[in-house]
Order: C-alpha cells, then sequence, then structure tokens
C-alpha cells in the first residue's frame, strides 16, 4: 500500500508516518490526543496492532496526540477536585460552570493559551465539548487565533467530526481552508478520519476540494487512497453538483 505523505501524529523519534507499519492503527483514525494532565497522570496506553491500511493516512501528521476519553481509555489518576484544573483542562471537560467562574474573575484568560498555543476554545473544539464552545464564543473567545503549529478550532474540530461546532465556528467566519504546517486542512482532516458528516458541512460551506497535501493529495484522492467510499461519494456528489449549477 502506499504512503499518502499525509501523517495524523508525532513522536520523539519523528513523523508516525515514517513508523506506520509498527505503531499506528486504524482505531486511531479518527481521534486527536491532547493530554489534559501531567504526564504521570496518564494512563498507560497499549500499542495497538496494525492493519492493512495503517501506511495509507499515516501521513497527516498533527502536532497534538489523541485524546484518552476518545479512545475509551480511562484516567487513572485524577487530581483531587475539579478546583485544582486550569482553564484548558476544565474547557477540555466541559466544566462549563467553574470555567466560567475563572472568566468572570479574570476575562483576558479566555483567550490564553499552553504551551502548544491552545486556547480554551480549541480544548473545547478537540473535545467535542458543543456547549462549551458556544459559552466561550458567546463570551468572546477569538475562533481565529492559531496555535504554534497553526492548528485552529476548526481543524481541531474537523478532526474529531464534530460538525455542530465546525458549522459554529464557520458562522464566525473563520477561515475554512486554514491550512496548518503539519499538511492539513479542515477538509483534509475530516476526509483522514472518515468523518462523512463533517466532510458534507465543510463542502456545503465552500471547503476547497482543490487544496492539496503536502504528499500532493487533493481531499479526493486521499479518500480513494483510504479507501473511505462514503467520503468518496459525498465528494462526488459535490463535484456532479457543481458542474450542474454551472450549467
Amino acid at each position: 500500500m502506499e504512503d499518502t505523505g499525509l501523517s495524523i501524529l508525532q513522536s520523539d523519534q519523528g513523523p508516525i508516518g515514517e513508523q506506520a507499519e509498527e505503531h499506528y492503527s486504524e482505531d486511531d483514525q479518527d481521534t486527536v490526543i491532547l493530554h489534559l494532565y501531567q504526564e504521570e497522570l496518564t494512563p498507560h496506553v497499549e500499542q495497538d496492532v496494525p492493519t492493512h491500511n495503517d501506511k495509507v493516512g499515516s501521513s497527516l501528521k498533527h502536532s497534538t496526540t489523541l485524546t484518552n476519553r476518545q479512545r475509551k481509555n480511562e484516567i487513572s489518576v485524577l487530581p483531587a477536585t475539579a478546583d485544582s484544573l486550569s482553564i484548558h483542562q476544565l474547557a477540555a471537560q466541559g466544566e462549563l460552570t467553574l470555567l466560567e467562574s475563572h472568566l468572570q474573575k479574570d476575562n483576558s484568560l479566555i483567550d490564553a493559551a499552553d504551551e502548544r498555543g491552545f486556547t480554551c476554545l480549541m480544548w473545547a473544539a478537540a473535545f467535542g465539548e458543543t456547549e462549551t464552545v458556544r459559552a466561550l464564543l458567546a463570551l468572546g473567545a477569538n475562533p481565529h487565533i492559531l496555535a504554534k503549529e497553526r492548528e485552529s478550532a476548526l481543524s481541531l474540530a474537523s478532526m474529531g467530526g464534530y460538525t455542530d461546532i465546525v458549522l459554529m465556528l464557520l458562522e464566525k467566519h473563520v477561515d475554512i481552508d486554514i491550512y496548518d504546517w503539519n499538511g492539513g486542512t479542515p477538509l483534509l482532516y475530516a476526509v483522514r478520519a472518515n468523518h462523512v458528516k463533517c466532510v458534507e458541512a465543510l463542502l456545503a460551506q465552500g471547503a476547497d476540494l482543490t487544496t492539496e497535501a503536502d504528499s500532493g493529495y487533493t481531499p479526493m484522492d486521499l479518500a480513494v487512497a483510504l479507501g473511505h467510499r462514503k467520503v468518496q461519494q459525498v465528494i462526488e456528489n459535490h463535484i456532479l453538483k457543481l458542474f450542474q449549477n454551472k450549467v
């Protein structure tokens, strides 16, 4: 199976795409890992058994790691109380009451970034916390901020397949085709993770089908290479509709 040149994860030893045959599994395709706690509080995650499609699609890399909650792994050691969580942890866990309490005391924290450059809005978007995203936007959170590797709230929501959040962010006129330093756009991330509804929403809102990943793959190329037939059909239908509208 050929490598698409797209990679979704990055390790200390380099892009996972370079080691996909040993360390990447199909289960990782539709999640994004973000560590909420210090490393010693993060549970051990066993290596998954690689599958035939590991190499294809391992090339859309993302600087963040995948979330334990999305992988259905539980955090074995938690902080004593929710009061000890940072504002970013509160946003990621949807602890809206406590988060709002912190922001009422100091509203300048709303767009404060962590060491990766992630804001509360980015964390909430990455974890699919729809109501938290809604509240943060209402409180004035800036959806246009980019993290250190140009990650955006939209790209994180698209990677997770959180269509409601994607639409919410697009209502704020964020760049639908924002290209990050990891080689992807929101549409490419949604296609890579096989999020059909998210792909539909992005296309309906005008996402560019011709934008290529670093490897030269378009969203359609990627869908075909990964065997995501429903996504491929959605893209084909969208192209057909575009041609019909021109006639």
